[in-house]
């Protein structure tokens, strides 16, 4: 039996059902014997790259769960200028989910998480570009923290340091910084104010994880000098579970839901490959480990506790797994006793929870209530019940803020449950429940974390835990929990998600961008939500005095925590064009509450608060628009059909099986939302529909499609092919190749100032193809390459225009660039097709 391969992950079978990353952990004897065994390896692999989903979830799978190495992943940025396909959220909210979705991706692979400072600001075609927006010191500098901290033996770069400028600059710098850290973190004058911390740490050795992609072609890599490379069968099949490597990792892979990356699970032999870069040469091609010692010998005094491993994993009984915590509590002690502080640390935290699955040792701790306040009291109905016939006593547990210690005494008899209440006082100025790195004020390439210990953690920070020690064979253990909220869901069943700490009041402008056309007064309706009983107070806007905001004050009252209360003010603008930030202001008592509350919950990741100052943009400027009535059909997800209503065309959201001749009657324009082409399979069979409502004298209008992929060839009524160009550089010089088209002059005049102050890129996936009926209007391009002509296409078809765009107006209209707004309402009023010259005119 002990022969067999039962390899597992940490928590495997909980991440395949359901994935709620609160519920508490229930590992079966396999997945305990298989915990046991990385116990007893002291070898240890960082895998660095760029964003979420470079990671190689194989090759990470593959060293956690049959090599049994502690496996880490360091993502430089949490994805936050990515596309979301699963919702609305971009920027800093997108960063939130595909931070969770890496959390996920670990616990099915088995790997650990990291992240740098790094802000994810978009798509960058070198390097240089990516290290003079980011603060290459700064992220350097978080490497080195993450190195130093983590103690790996062996790096792992996902891209190659060697090859600028042929892939995203986010990944060459990500490799590029890897390469120079290698020799800096063991270097105490580099960074020393980490060393109050940590101590320098220097890794054996460097790989680049190649593979045929990044030769152009299989026949390429084949013909490589691979005198260099360590290859690794990762094929590997895991009977414990029935299920293959591969399979694991696209399980894993497929936690990246808002990216779309799905993956079906293969099986079979499988190879990847280590080109060595730096450090001690392995001389045995098939181990990155050769070489370096990963026994507990390794360390003064452990031998002995290797030797006591051996003989639990010799001796283990896959029907008893208690019969093992006599040794268990025994190595634990052993390992307490060792000077060594990076292995003693992570070690005991793994024996711990071996020791709990082992004798069923279920401890936990409810909040009554899913939020409170800053000094607010939380009810805790604490559990506590031993299933196994080792004896064990709760001898008290301790709370976590306050260290409150409450003596308990209470022996735990087999399968006898223990359930006891409990309180917690918050102190007042516990820090509200939020991701950490986006307390402060972010620019545009790092987001600020000012305490050095929380650089690199994964999660929101959370305080409110309890400690239930426990004395087992005269031994006591400390278990740590983090406080939940745990509820019965009629269809889903036990539900849980974490205890928040929320403000007493939170208030939201329910339109993010107000655009004034004129001088009219518009009506702001802001919501206030009360997190307290009994919340009374005066809500307040405040913007430059130019500005006149009517009543000045507004007063609440909420009765009940979690209701809420819609205000309305009148905003009238100035006479001249002016841009201004809208702050809204809950004045309760002597306190200011600023903050906006936004909810992330999808049912994939773990349910999050993100608190950000409550604020809109109020933007008075010269815009024209007309009377269209516009049918938009949704795509990956955008916020573009509110801007079109804060324009104030009349929108409807038109699902697919509502595409019908008779249905489009009651519009003027159609409007697909980004990437509608990607993910919508019902428009491959709505096109003639859509092509004939153009023909008949209507607008269509088709922004950005990925290339490949796409639902049907033909997204065009003429010949177009999408590809991978792109600007980057939003404030990019624009040429107008067509000065005279009417969509640069009606109802708006557009010239090269309406391109000013655009946001994160100016477009993406132009069509560098197209059918001569096509007019280019537009062209601009990044610093050394050649001019893009297909951001914005027109051709008239019938009494009609069809005009595909792939500027970037999904980022620019919510953002506020009143220059995005004139060009789109131009787009949108196009009428009747007229011949044109093509004339390039730079502005």
């Amino acid at each position: 039996m002990h022969e067999l391969r039962l390899k597992i992950i940490l928590l495997l079978l909980i991440s395949f059902q359901a994935t709620f990353a609160q519920k508490p952990q229930k590992p079966n004897s396999v997945e305990i014997y298989n915990q046991i065994k990385k116990v007893n390896f002291l070898g240890s692999v960082l895998y660095i790259a760029a964003h979420p989903d470079d990671e190689n979830t194989r090759l990470i799978s593959y060293l956690s769960n049959e090599v049994n190495a502690r496996t880490g992943y360091l993502s430089l940025t949490r994805g936050d200028g990515g596309q979301n396909l699963i919702g609305p959220q971009l920027r800093e909210l997108l960063g939130v989910i595909r931070t969770q979705e890496l959390i996920e991706a670990r616990k099915i692979d088995g790997g650990e998480q990291f992240f740098s400072r790094a802000n994810d600001f978009g798509y960058s075609k070198t390097p240089d570009e990516t290290l003079t927006i980011w603060d290459k010191q700064k992220v350097l500098a978080d490497i080195i923290w993450t190195v130093r901290k983590f103690q790996p033996d062996v790096i792992i770069n996902r891209f190659d340091h060697r090859t600028p400028g042929t892939t995203h600059g986010h990944h060459t710098a990500s490799a590029m910084l890897s390469v120079e850290s290698f020799d800096l973190a063991n270097n105490p004058n580099i960074y020393p104010e980490q060393l109050k911390y940590v101590t320098p740490w220097q890794p054996k050795r460097q790989y680049f994880n190649t593979s045929w992609w990044f030769y152009g072609s299989q026949e390429k890599f084949e013909a490589a000098n691979k005198s260099k490379f360590t290859t690794l069968q990762t094929g590997v099949y895991y009977a414990g579970i029935g299920k293959s490597n591969q399979e694991i990792a696209a399980l894993s892979r497929s936690r990246h839901q808002s990216q779309g990356f799905g993956a079906t699970g293969s099986r079979g032999q499988d190879t990847e490959y280590l080109e060595f870069i730096n450090g001690d040469a392995p001389k045995d091609p098939t181990t990155i480990f050769d070489g370096i010692d990963t026994t507990w010998n390794r360390i003064k005094g452990g031998k002995p506790i290797g030797e006591l491993i051996n003989t639990i994993l010799s001796q283990y009984n896959f029907n008893n797994p208690a019969a093992s915590i006599p040794d268990l509590v025994k190595a634990y002690t052993m390992i307490q006793s060792l000077n060594e502080n990076h292995w003693k640390v992570v070690k005991s935290e793994e024996i711990k929870k071996i020791i709990a699955a082992s004798s069923g040792l279920y401890l936990e701790a409810v909040a009554q209530q899913q939020e409170t306040i800053q000094g607010g009291t939380v009810n805790l109905n604490l559990e506590a019940i031993n299933r196994s016939s080792v004896a064990m006593e709760l001898v008290n547990v301790t709370t976590l803020p306050d260290q409150k210690n409450t003596p308990k005494n209470i022996n735990l008899t087999n399968n006898k449950d223990q359930k006891f209440d409990l309180k917690i006082q918050l102190p007042t100025a516990i820090p509200y429940t939020q991701p950490y790195w986006l307390a402060e004020k972010a620019t545009v390439g790092m987001y600020t974390v000012s305490n050095q210990e929380n650089i690199g953690i994964p999660d929101i920070i959370r305080d409110v835990k309890v400690i239930f020690n426990v004395k087992i064979n005269n031994v006591e253990i400390p278990f740590e929990r983090t406080v939940v909220y745990k509820y019965n869901d009629d269809v889903k069943g036990e539900m849980y998600d974490f205890l928040d700490i929320v403000p007493e009041v939170t208030t939201t402008i329910l339109e993010k961008v107000l655009l004034f056309k004129d001088t009219q007064t518009k009506t702001v309706a802001v919501k206030i939500k009360a997190g307290k009983d009994v919340v009374n107070g005066n809500l307040q806007l405040e913007l430059p005095k130019s500005w006149i905001i009517s009543p000045k004050q507004i007063p609440f009252s909420l009765a009940k925590k979690g209701m809420e209360q819609t205000v309305y003010f009148e905003v009238t603008p100035p006479v001249n064009s002016e841009n201004a930030t809208l702050k809204s202001v809950a004045i309760v008592g002597n306190k200011r509450y600023d903050k906006d509350q936004t909810i992330i919950d999808y049912n994939h990741i773990a349910k999050q608060q993100v608190l950000a100052p409550s604020e809109a943009k109020c933007i008075r400027f010269d815009l024209k628009t007309t009377e269209d009535s516009i049918a938009y059909i949704m795509g990956a997800g955008d916020e573009v059909p509110n801007s079109l209503a804060q324009m104030g065309y009349k929108v409807t959201i038109l699902k697919p099986e509502e595409i019908t001749p008779t249905r489009l009657d009651n519009f003027d324009v159609v409007i697909t939302g980004i990437r509608a082409y990607n993910t919508i399979q019902a428009l491959a069979n709505k096109q003639v529909v859509l092509f004939d409502f153009v023909k008949n004298g209507k607008t269509m209008i088709v922004q950005y499609n990925t290339a490949g992929d796409v639902v049907t060839d033909s997204i065009a009524p003429y010949p177009l092919k999408i590809s991978r160009d792109r600007v980057t550089e939003e404030n990019a010089e624009v040429t107008f190749l067509a000065p005279n088209h009417p969509v640069l002059s009606t109802p708006n005049k557009i010239t090269a100032k309406d391109f000013e102050g655009w946001k994160q890129e100016q477009g993406l996936y132009y069509p560098n193809e197209y059918d001569k009926a096509f007019t280019p209007i537009l062209s601009s391009h990044d610093k050394g390459e050649s001019a893009k002509k297909g951001a914005l296409l027109v051709a008239p078809y019938g009494k009609g225009y069809y005009i595909y765009t792939g500027l970037s107006f999904f980022r620019e209209l919510p953002e506020g660039v009143p220059g995005a707004y004139r060009l789109f309402s131009n787009i949108i009023s196009l009428k009747q097709p007229v011949q044109i010259p093509n004339k390039e005119i730079k502005n």
